[in-house]
């Protein structure tokens, strides 16, 4: 991994995995697995250092983030839960012998399973867990500390889970501020902090204007608040408090830090899909993943893929497909499968479920494959070096 270089970062069912296209974004190498095969639900990494982060683990491996220091040739483990195989090396010392287990307490013993999502900002590392909490680490990733004020909010108990359970899976962050944070929790919708975690808004609210209303799906907006089950969000980078959403049942656009939000699903061939994703220097400029449902099969429309993109903040879509399977498509491209570079033209990235990854360095206008056959993906970044 050098100074001046793209790296996909990719979270899969059997580990982390990097897909290196050096600084013209061409000539694509995958590496992996990486993580001694744990699944991994998300990877970041810090531009400046170059040390990435993977999170994951599930019932039997139990929780913990990896960490890399040298571009991802080796990693350490910072184990967070027990799982499974923490009883079984217990009660069986030639399994323990056989997996190198190291016996001692846990920081964290059951209080979660996995690792959903990381988030790495003015020198904190924030983790997302399932069940829903929130971490923060002040030294890298070595130590983990509970964000109480969130993990305690007075609306805790009536977080409900979605289909893959109450799962903290978005965190965003201001790179101007480091007081304001912004979380995406299913289901319960979007948090937010502006004094540094030690208070949370809870921010679901509909715009007044236009205000849809009397949808029947128990994910969509009702009461005056958009649908609880949010699927993913990303601030725009040169937009002030401007957010983007993936809902259950929409795509939606906040101008006011998410106090209040306007339906922009218009145009779109449905209203369900997982990832949304913003252009690094325009904020009107932004990509999705629609699907065609949640109960007719979670794939492309008419089965034939397509990334759609937004020029002017949601208000018109176009469908962008070219290089990607117009026929017989049936994969899912999941919450946090999609990503894009920080370059001029912007590359955009998303990995699907059956395990390929696909890349425009021509922001959507063309798609190439550049990775095939790996693991069910289930998260995307880039790291941007130069």
């Amino acid at each position: 991994m050098t100074a001046d270089s793209v790296t996909v970062l990719v979270g899969t069912t059997k580990g982390a995995f990097l897909v290196s296209g050096g600084s013209k974004r061409e000539g694509w190498s995958v590496s992996g697995p990486f993580c001694d095969g744990w699944p991994i639900n998300h990877v970041v990494g810090d531009p400046d250092t170059g040390t990435l982060w993977a999170g994951g683990g599930g019932e039997w491996h139990g929780a913990g983030v990896w960490r890399s220091q040298d571009g991802g040739k080796t990693w350490e483990l910072a184990k967070l839960t027990k799982g499974t195989m923490d009883e079984w090396a217990a009660n069986d010392p030639d399994f323990a012998a056989m997996i190198n287990w190291k016996d001692g307490p846990l920081p964290f013993g059951d209080a979660f399973s996995q690792i959903w999502s990381l988030g790495y900002a003015h020198g904190t590392l924030y983790a997302g867990t399932k069940p829903a909490k929130l971490l923060k680490s002040a030294d890298g990733g070595k130590t983990w500390e509970h964000v109480e004020s969130l993990n305690e909010h007075p609306s805790s108990d009536s977080w409900n889970p979605g289909a893959a359970g109450l799962v903290l899976h978005t965190i965003v962050s201001d790179p101007d501020n480091s007081e304001k944070l912004w979380l995406g929790i299913s289901a319960a919708g979007v948090f937010a902090t502006e004094d540094g975690g030690k208070s949370w808004e809870r921010r679901n609210r509909l715009s007044n204007a236009g205000a849809c209303d009397g949808h029947d799906h128990p994910a969509a907006p009702r009461d005056g608040e958009i649908g609880h089950c949010v699927h993913n969000m990303m601030r725009a980078p040169a937009g002030g408090d401007l957010l983007y959403q993936q809902n259950h049942h929409g795509v939606w656009r906040s101008a006011d830090g998410g106090r209040s939000w306007d339906d922009i699903t218009a145009g779109l061939p449905s209203t369900f899909g997982f990832p949304i994703c913003v252009h690094p220097r325009d904020p009107d400029t932004l990509w999705t993943m629609p699907l065609n449902g949640d109960s007719v099969g979670r794939y492309p429309p008419d089965a034939a893929a397509a990334v759609w993109r937004s020029r002017d903040g949601g208000k018109s879509w176009q469908d962008m497909r070219d290089g990607l399977p117009q026929e017989a498509c049936f994969f899912t491209v999941l919450r946090q499968a999609m990503a894009r570079d920080g370059r001029d033209p912007a590359g955009v990235y998303f990995g699907t479920n059956s395990g390929s990854v696909f890349a425009s360095i021509d922001e959507g206008d063309s798609w190439q494959e550049i990775a095939r056959h790996m693991p069910t993906i289930l998260a995307v970044e880039v790291l941007d070096r130069r």
